[in-house]
């Protein structure tokens, strides 16, 4: 099968700033692409060099002829006077910049208009409503940010174009929205690329990972698991790679410096072969070789107090509309009721539940900046703050890098009589030298990012608050600010979608319900999950039991059965079950489930074996690709048909 995508030798860069030389992938029908790379390497350029959007230096992109394309942006963009439902058919976007750079007519993806489409129409509600946009009349200058994005998701998602490009998908999603976006994702034989810093959401939907590093794209025929199994290898082999060229360097760099007439009668090639494995040596393979510990933090005993405290907001409150804009929440939302809470010392919580339910809002009572309507929140006199908010901090255009933690401190303690330099410190979350002396202006969203996390840590604190601190943030970034808290000798709280970030941090959660409801979990997202799972199976095996219990009794009518005024109730008479027992077809059907369920799960253990391998081509990529997902429809209706026919019993 040919590809929908060819990109030969593409070269992209900013003045004497390479962000890729020479790249060369391809992308076939039904393969779900993740692209890796740390911030401000390209991956958003990329993709808008790959919609035409940005120009590039040299190489091809060559599309399949009729493509349809969509792409969801970082910040999208709307005219605020339409409505939603305007908006969602909007296409003022990547396939009007592909149809003018392939010489088609543009207008026809301009816009797709829903008048007398109540098909479409319906296919918007239902998407918007899983993305919890619930008003289709109200004018997009009216939703923030967040709203917005998820209106700009569904825009690319109604259209069911043949290939969708989406930029950090998941920002701005809940995880219950971002579980549903999963499943749509990965159902039937959708293609995609796309950016996100979510690793659950990489390891569930993605079966191919283009990295991009050094200028150079790595290609990984598996999920976000099978990426980092493979990307070890190729580290590995390359530290081995630069390690025999550095041995080998050392003698050919004695033969190079003898007298010219000492070498004049050698071979060419061999002076030749010298400056290649110069090339070679000289390389280095970017690794922290320690973990990055603040272990001079102290901090009491007494933390803090949540005294029943409780927070409201009313159609009539001070500020309630830019509030609710923000936070999705509607007049007269309760967001605590009488809530208590004692926090533990060392304590690492995390803060989960869907937007609008009042995460940011309790954050920001607890800091203060917000009052609440009763109650008091009782700091401790030893507590620092450290207050990483969805915000970010304001920085200057024109300062550099350095400057802005230099203003904070030269030096930060570390404990044991250890210091790191403002320098090191920034080195170490992976801004290079070079990098640090750059103007602020010159950063990517993510840099900056990364750039107002420093600033947060280099003040020392000894309670750390971050409020969604791993949007825009690069894989490799999380994972330091990961063990940077699994060691930290101080106390966490943690609002996040990311999954995988909580799962690793995280010891405890607090699940907001909405209208004041909380839930109080000793454990992690995933543990959280796991029980939720087993409580909702549980509720649901009492409610058919005693559905059951009640057909048995038969009550004619509604009011039950009828007796006089004071006769007491008499017990009822019920016919003694008697369990039906399979017919002869029934049991050649059930015979036969229990074959072709076996046969089923071993072809889906061989494909998923498969996909992981690194060794199929394009063509057999694709066609297991599209096949495991009817395979398991499959499997899960026999399944279910067999569990119907156990019931009924030999």
């Amino acid at each position: 099968m040919k590809p929908i995508l060819d990109i030969q030798n593409l070269t992209k860069s900013f003045g004497s700033l390479v962000l890729f030389h020479n790249i060369s992938f391809s992308i076939g029908e039904g393969q779900r692409v993740g692209l890796i790379a740390k911030n401000g390497t390209g991956k958003s350029t990329l993709l808008s060099v790959l919609t035409g959007k940005e120009g590039y230096d040299s190489g091809s992109i060559i599309y399949r002829n009729d493509l349809r394309v969509a792409m969801l942006e970082q910040t999208p963009a709307f005219d605020p006077e339409e409505s939603v439902l305007d908006a969602c058919f909007n296409r003022r976007s990547s396939e009007s910049h592909l149809a003018r750079k392939n010489g088609r007519d543009a207008t026809e993806f301009d816009e797709i208009n829903h008048k007398g489409e109540p098909e479409r129409v319906l296919r918007a509600k239902q998407i918007l409503t899983q993305l919890h946009i619930k008003d289709l009349s109200q004018p997009m200058g009216q939703l923030s940010g967040g709203q917005q994005k998820r209106v700009a998701l569904a825009n690319v998602l109604i259209t069911e174009p043949d290939f969708l490009i989406l930029d950090e998908p998941t920002n701005h999603l809940d995880l219950e929205m971002i579980e549903w976006l999963e499943g749509f994702l990965s159902r039937g034989n959708k293609t995609l690329l796309m950016v996100t810093h979510d690793r659950f959401f990489l390891d569930r939907v993605c079966n191919l990972i283009l990295e991009l590093d050094d200028q150079t794209i790595y290609t990984y025929r598996g999920n976000y698991s099978y990426y980092l199994e493979k990307r070890q290898e190729r580290i590995d082999n390359k530290r081995a790679e630069i390690a025999r060229a550095n041995n080998l360097y050392r003698t050919e760099l004695e033969w190079m410096r003898r007298m010219p007439q000492a070498r004049g009668n050698k071979a060419k090639y061999r002076e030749d072969a010298f400056y290649e494995l110069e090339r070679v040596a000289r390389q280095r393979i970017e690794e922290r070789q320690v973990r990055l510990k603040a272990s001079n933090v102290y901090i009491g005993s007494k933390i803090f107090e949540c005294q029943y405290v409780s927070k409201s907001f009313s159609k009539d409150a001070p500020n309630a509309h830019p509030l609710h804009a923000e936070t999705g929440t509607s007049p007269s939302t309760v967001i605590l009721k009488d809530f208590y809470y004692n926090f533990a010392r060392f304590e690492k919580m995390g803060i989960v539940g869907s937007n609008g339910t009042g995460k940011s809002t309790f954050v920001k009572l607890l800091l203060g900046e917000i009052q609440p309507d009763s109650g008091r929140f009782d700091i401790g006199e030893t507590v620092r703050f450290g207050y990483f908010s969805q915000e970010g901090l304001k920085f200057r255009d024109n300062q550099k890098v350095i400057d802005v933690v230099r203003e904070i401190a030269d030096y930060i303690d570390i404990g044991s009589g250890r210091h790191l330099s403002a320098s090191q410190f920034l080195q170490h979350f992976l801004f290079t030298p070079e990098q640090q002396h750059n103007y602020v202006y010159k950063l990517s969203g993510g840099e900056r990012r990364k750039l107002y996390l420093c600033t947060v840590l280099m003040r020392n604190p000894n309670f750390l608050v971050l409020d969604e601190p791993t949007n825009d943030l690069d894989i490799q970034t999380l994972q330091i600010l990961e063990e940077y808290l699994q060691d930290f000798p101080g106390c966490v709280i943690v609002v996040s979608h990311d999954r995988y970030f909580m799962d690793k941090v995280v010891d405890h959660l607090l699940v907001f319900k909405g209208q004041g409801v909380i839930k109080d979990f000793p454990g992690n997202y995933t543990q959280y999950r796991q029980w939720e799972a087993l409580a909702s199976k549980e509720e649901q095996e009492k409610k058919n039991g005693k559905s059951g219990k009640n057909r048995i009794a038969g009550n004619s009518g509604e009011g039950g059965t009828s007796r006089k005024p004071g006769e007491p109730e008499k017990p009822e008479k019920t016919e003694p079950t008697r369990k039906r027992k399979m017919s002869y077809k029934e049991k050649r059907e059930f015979e036969q489930l229990e074959s072709d369920i076996a046969t089923l799960e071993a072809e889906q253990k061989a494909i998923e074996e498969a996909l992981c391998s690194g060794t199929l081509s394009i063509d057999e990529l694709t066609e297991k690709s599209i096949r495991l997902p009817k395979l398991k429809e499959e499997l899960d209706e026999k399944s279910m048909r067999w569990l119907e026919l156990s019931e009924i019993g030999a």
